[in-house]
């Protein structure tokens, strides 16, 4: 009768092989995804899908913890400035391997072990602390301390993350973890992963917090005082701007929408029956066009991006549509919008970026 351990799972990648070898080796792993680290949420529900994708395909129990940040971020309170395989790291392990101790106990399964002693990331020492902590304080249940990266698993590893082309992530995990990695990440890995997060969301969500945005829009000065406002209507994954259109032409406030041309924004006027799909699948304006040397008239102006920083950094498309715009808006207040995974610490920029007065993120 095959073994049975408790298997702390951190992500698809790093079980993957471990979860082969003891397959292998007549040991029936429970996996056990108790992540509540992972930062932003979005990261964390792709992770997630990836690990229950996997352990359903090998017909594996899985045990879904519940993701409760507020509470690990409390646990972590005072090492938040610590650097990677800095003391935060061991109390990371020791909330999340407690967990699964307890999680062992109850099960009545008498080992358990981590997937997180597989990845380059930590600290092999750090973890084997934490784990034989956390069987001392449950009693009862033992940790398997080996190293994972051993016996050409991590070369596996590898190799079963491209046949099962699975998700990838960039960097360990938390909010301080990733923070220390985006000064190192090109504006194009950059997009890349904000992409594939905006993938977790349903559409019904982005409505959602959509409206919560746009209705911070509308409470702003910004928009009360301003007669002419620039507008963008949405792509998947951006804040939906339905609302703040339909407010807008309510309030009999000019309303202006912009139209690829060559590689250039043209501004036209918006009415509710002068739209049809353009460049990208944007819907685009048909009407009349808003003329260059009346641009001073505009005084808001609400910019879609990938990404902003709360200092207003905005990371783009990659078309540079906007960088050429945004030089001729001399008079408009720049208010950038995104949801909450799109608002990070910090973004690469250039001379010529320009910068948003503001970011409204929900």
């Amino acid at each position: 009768m095959p073994q049975t351990v408790l298997l702390h799972c951190c992500c698809a990648p790093c079980s993957s092989a471990i979860i082969e070898w003891m397959l292998q080796n007549d040991i029936r792993p429970v996996l056990y995804y108790c992540n509540p680290n992972i930062f932003p949420e979005e990261e964390y529900l792709i992770r997630k899908t990836e690990c229950t994708r996997y352990a359903q395909l090998l017909g594996l129990e899985i045990i879904d913890e519940d993701y409760n940040h507020p509470s690990w971020a409390s646990s972590v309170q005072g090492h938040e400035q610590a650097p990677e395989r800095g003391s935060r790291c061991l109390v990371c392990f020791r909330y999340r391997l407690l967990r699964a101790a307890e999680c062992c106990k109850r099960l009545n399964i008498p080992v358990f072990t981590t997937t997180l002693a597989s990845s380059r990331w930590k600290s092999l020492e750090q973890i084997s602390v934490a784990g034989h902590w956390a069987a001392e304080q449950v009693g009862g249940v033992e940790f398997d301390d080996r190293n994972w990266r051993k016996g050409g698993l991590q070369q596996r590893r590898n190799e079963l993350l491209r046949v099962n082309n699975f998700y990838n992530q960039v960097y360990c995990g938390c909010e301080y973890s990733l923070n220390a990695r985006l000064p190192y990440m090109q504006k194009s890995d950059i997009r890349k992963w904000v992409k594939q997060l905006g993938k977790a969301r349903s559409q019904s969500w982005e409505t959602e917090q959509s409206h919560v945005i746009c209705r911070k829009v509308i409470s702003s000065e910004q928009w009360r005082t301003s007669s002419v406002i620039l507008l963008y209507h949405s792509l998947p994954h951006e804040v939906n701007t339905s609302l703040l259109i339909d407010t807008a032409h309510s309030e009999g406030k000019t309303i202006l929408l912009p139209k690829v041309v060559g590689d250039n924004l043209e501004l036209y006027i918006y009415s509710p029956d002068s739209l049809q799909q353009g460049a990208y699948g944007i819907m685009e304006p048909t009407g009349t066009l808003f003329p260059m040397d009346r641009y001073a008239e505009i005084t808001l102006a609400i910019i879609p991006g990938l990404a902003f920083t709360p200092s207003g950094a905005r990371l783009g498309r990659g078309k540079g549509y906007y960088d050429r715009l945004l030089p001729q808006l001399t008079s408009a207040y720049r208010m950038g919008l995104c949801f909450s995974y799109q608002h990070l610490s910090f973004l690469p920029t250039e001379e010529h970026d320009i910068l948003m007065h503001s970011v409204i993120a929900e």
